[in-house]
């Protein structure tokens, strides 16, 4: 199904504003989450597709009357910014799209953008959230990430389709559940689009996630059927695809079951192998895992001999390293949520005795641990660690904590609590692991008190 831009209502100058009304905005400054500030009869606008100092018609989305901000879409440039480009990728052209009548997919928001502009605008967001909600004032420089391309593209390994109503490979709308059917993913790496799903008839399934090692390698094709597709179909559709293993996903439990070639990928970072299965995370960026890990072992500075806890441990990307770096009289604590990406990080640390791998909540296993820690790192999802996590960590006294973090706001969130504490931000790095997106990844070093 495609989601139809409505027909245009009547502009706010004959009305009150509506979803599918239109009106002229100026521009102000950039927001987190991929929106730009604008203001309209005194309420703020948080306005996608656009950028400071331009002047937009927009599409409001939004306009709750109890609202403290409503939302819309820019579809008309009346005024342009110097640093707006062609967009890379058309459906996720904001203004192309609503001029066919419709929205865009979702996953480029930012593609309207110089690449240098994005990080500029990124750094003032990363920088305007600490000042808010940590209280605390740093300039920010983004980084581009190791071996990226002038154009910021072909970067994603990972990637995850829908399947339209007619069984062609599609994307999702920007907040909807409709989809449009696609012909290329220009973000994504070229294993992924020399695969060429969107010529399969893909009817039957309901999503097709594919992940390719961040070194180059054979694809994986992860198959999560519609209800009621039988075995005999998703066998066709697995036999279609040309030059990748392929598997079925259970998308409630993360099972993969195996169709051809193999269910995992192998992954080599800084000369250290990785066994991660297809519903696996991994680091998206295919230079990613390399600037993180960089990051990390020079900002935690591991010892032979200490101790050190990998918080939100993942398949081990960060817990091999620092196992290496600790050595055997040393002792490293992950711990992971996910029980089949703990199964992963018991893959990768095998015979590793030093290592301890725990699956559960964080706080809860923070919670029964009682050894002392001379170093923490923490990689929270995207909501971050929180007060209780902070709380505890701080009580455990250890010489520094690394944060690596996908998430500014709460970044900053967290960063607040530590600072409430007494502890200090010694050192930030922040990375543009997500070209023509609003995200980033950020890595801090956080010293506590002075004794």
């Amino acid at each position: 199904m495609t989601d139809a831009v409505p027909a245009a209502a009547p502009s706010t100058a004959d009305g009150p504003a509506v979803p599918g009304s239109t009106a002229e905005l100026t521009i102000e400054r950039p927001a987190h989450g991929g929106h730009f500030v604008a203001r309209h009869e005194g309420r703020v606008v948080f306005v996608r597709h656009s950028l400071p100092g331009e002047v937009v018609r927009v599409r409001f989305t939004e306009t709750d009357d109890d609202a403290s901000f409503w939302r819309a879409d820019a579809v008309e440039v009346l005024q342009a910014s110097p640093h707006r480009v062609a967009h890379p990728w058309p459906v996720a052209d904001a203004l192309k799209a609503a001029a066919r009548g419709r929205s865009a997919v979702g996953g480029a928001e930012f593609g309207h953008i110089d690449l240098s502009e994005q990080r500029r605008l990124k750094a003032q967001i990363f920088e305007e959230q600490l000042s808010r909600l940590a209280k605390t004032d740093r300039t920010v420089t983004v980084e581009a990430a190791p071996g990226e391309a002038a154009d910021g593209l072909a970067w994603r390994t990972r990637a995850a389709f829908a399947v339209d109503d007619a069984g062609r490979l599609a994307m999702h709308l920007h907040r909807s559940h409709a989809v449009v059917p696609v012909r290329d993913m220009p973000l994504a790496v070229a294993a992924i689009n020399d695969l060429r799903l969107w010529t399969l008839d893909l009817t039957g399934i309901g999503r097709v996630d594919v992940a390719v090692p961040s070194g180059g390698g054979e694809p994986l094709v992860l198959l999560v059927p519609a209800a009621g597709t039988s075995p005999r179909r998703i066998a066709s559709v697995a036999s279609s695809i040309d030059g990748a293993s392929v598997g079925v996903l259970d998308a409630e439990s993360g099972q993969v079951q195996r169709l051809k070639g193999r269910t995992w990928l192998q992954e080599s970072v800084l000369g250290i192998d990785y066994r991660v299965t297809g519903a696996g995370f991994w680091q998206i960026h295919r230079g990613a895992p390399e600037a993180l890990v960089t990051a990390v072992l020079d900002g935690v500075q591991p010892a032979a001999g200490e101790r050190i806890a990998d918080l939100y441990a993942g398949a081990g990307l960060f817990t091999v390293p620092l196992a290496r770096a600790v050595g055997p009289d040393g002792a490293v604590l992950s711990v992971e949520g996910s029980p089949g990406t703990s199964r992963d990080a018991r893959r990768n640390l095998h015979g590793q005795d030093h290592v301890s791998i725990v699956q559960g909540r964080v706080d809860a296993v923070l919670g029964r641990w009682t050894e002392p820690l001379d170093a923490v790192l923490l990689d929270p999802p995207r909501a971050g660690a929180g007060r209780k996590v902070v709380r505890q960590i701080v009580q455990a006294r250890p010489r520094a904590v690394g944060y690596v973090s996908c998430d500014p706001a709460s970044f900053a969130r967290d960063l607040g609590y530590f600072l409430g504490a007494g502890w200090s931000l010694d050192a930030l790095r922040v990375f543009d692991l997500y070209p023509h997106t609003h995200h980033m990844e950020s890595f801090a070093r956080l010293l506590p008190p002075p004794a």
